[in-house]
């Protein structure tokens, strides 16, 4: 009798030690799966700020970038077009985008089975990001594919029609961004090839600058063009945004990386660099031939040195950040000066010239300056030719795919609703004709 109270007390003492545990433990199973989950939390963290500083770049990085580099009749039409861009590609991207683009492993795209993101779980991981959330890396990618859209509405300021833009927008995502993230991103053909592409040369600026391009040519150029007065409204708002997308670009490039690691941090520091030399270079080529240095002429620059070491700035050394920045600058300038006027296209804020054309040669660049030592590839500095030959087929998969797609959706939207607004619509002001509102 007493050997049975005493393991009575100890039952007793040792209830609320055994209920203390299972509670710091959870169940059994939740423990081991706990045990077995590469979930980082370090990463997890830091894709979150990430992908927060990345959606920051359209909104309200881009919608101020471009608004104050139009006229004042056209700002809140321009802003709409980044927030609109926001709302639709998030909605299909969900539903079918992501899964397209980064479930399965089709050479052209991907499969439906994470169609409306069925069978995402708070357990799910996606193979190319292993130690996060699949739901963080989806959201990630999500406001990659948002800016892209965004961007190529610059080539088309002043002047597009809202509703226009809304059925381009749509069709664009999905034959134009969603296949591209595929081939590069999601294991498709050109990245079986072995194409380059850290966070997004080809994917982002290149796809978004030639059609931004093929859509100024199509929907010709904006009324006075060439002859009135078009200049900016306010550059203030132009540099706020220029530096809401710098900050941002460093969730953008050090984001890339999917890890809170060492290579997030070196492509930090390149990235910051090239836009820093991208600045400066732009900004003394003004100097020495116009005897001043303009403020649209530095952020310009930035922006071209942020654009072209995308592509580069996970498989480079911080160094080559300024090289590849000098570079930017050197050519963007050229293209958004000569280029556009000896071809006489309206690239109303110069999407082409410093995104298309800082995609293209960053892409390039990559396959020059890529170290082994960062990324396990060598380039032809490091003595493979091989690589370069590489990049340039994914440059012109890139230019023939995007440009023929946006071709044909202009086309197609011109078939049920006009792709510009009248000439007294543009002469009154997209704000007012298309949105009901205006600056006073």
């Amino acid at each position: 009798m007493m050997m049975r109270a005493r393991a009575l007390r100890a039952a007793k003492i040792a209830a609320p030690i055994n209920a203390a545990i299972l509670l710091a433990l959870g169940s059994p199973a939740f423990a081991q799966d706990a045990a077995n989950s590469t979930v980082s939390a370090a990463d997890t963290a830091w894709m979150i700020v990430a992908t927060a500083l990345v959606l920051m770049m359209t909104i309200p990085g881009l919608a101020l970038f471009y608004s104050g580099m139009v006229r004042k009749k056209n700002v809140l039409a321009t802003m709409a077009q980044s927030l609109t861009a926001v709302a639709i590609v998030s909605i299909l991207w969900v539903t079918f985008g992501y899964s397209l683009a980064f479930v399965g492993d089709g050479p052209w795209l991907g499969s439906l089975d994470r169609w409306f993101l069925a069978g995402l779980t708070m357990d799910s991981i996606n193979p190319a990001a292993k130690t996060i959330p699949e739901a963080l890396f989806m959201l990630y990618q999500m406001t990659f594919a948002i800016i892209t859209v965004a961007l190529v509405a610059g080539s088309v300021a002043d002047r597009m029609r809202f509703s226009a833009y809304v059925l381009f927008s749509i069709g664009w995502f999905i034959f134009a961004y969603v296949p591209l993230a595929h081939w590069v991103w999601g294991g498709g053909f050109l990245a079986s090839t072995g194409v380059l592409d850290f966070a997004g040369g080809l994917v982002v600026h290149l796809s978004a600058g030639v059609s931004g391009l093929v859509a100024a040519k199509v929907m010709g150029n904006r009324h006075g063009y060439g002859h009135d007065n078009l200049s900016p409204f306010d550059l203030s708002l132009a540099v706020m945004g220029t530096g809401l997308l710098w900050v941002g670009w460093f969730g953008f490039n050090g984001g890339s990386a999917l890890a809170a690691n060492s290579r997030a941090v070196m492509a930090i520091t390149a990235t910051h660099l090239a836009a820093c030399a991208g600045a400066l270079t732009w900004g003394g080529i003004e100097w020495a031939t116009r005897r001043k240095p303009s403020v649209l002429g530095m952020i310009s620059g930035a922006v071209a040195g942020l654009g072209t070491i995308t592509p580069a700035s996970g498989y480079v050394a911080p160094w080559h950040g300024v090289i590849i920045g000098i570079i930017a600058g050197l050519v963007c300038y050229w293209a958004c000066t000569w280029l556009k006027h000896r071809f006489k296209y309206d690239d109303s804020l110069d999407v082409f010239g410093v995104h298309g054309i800082g995609g293209l040669t960053g892409t390039l660049l990559a396959g020059v300056f890529a170290a082994s030592a960062i990324c396990g590839t060598s380039g032809l500095l490091e003595g493979n030719p091989k690589q370069l030959l590489i990049q340039l087929y994914g440059v012109a998969v890139t230019l023939v795919w995007c440009g023929g797609i946006t071709f044909v959706l202009l086309k197609l939207v011109s078939a049920f609703v006009p792709l510009r607004v009248s000439v007294q619509q543009e002469l009154e002001g997209l704000d007012i004709t298309q949105h009901g509102e205006a600056l006073q």
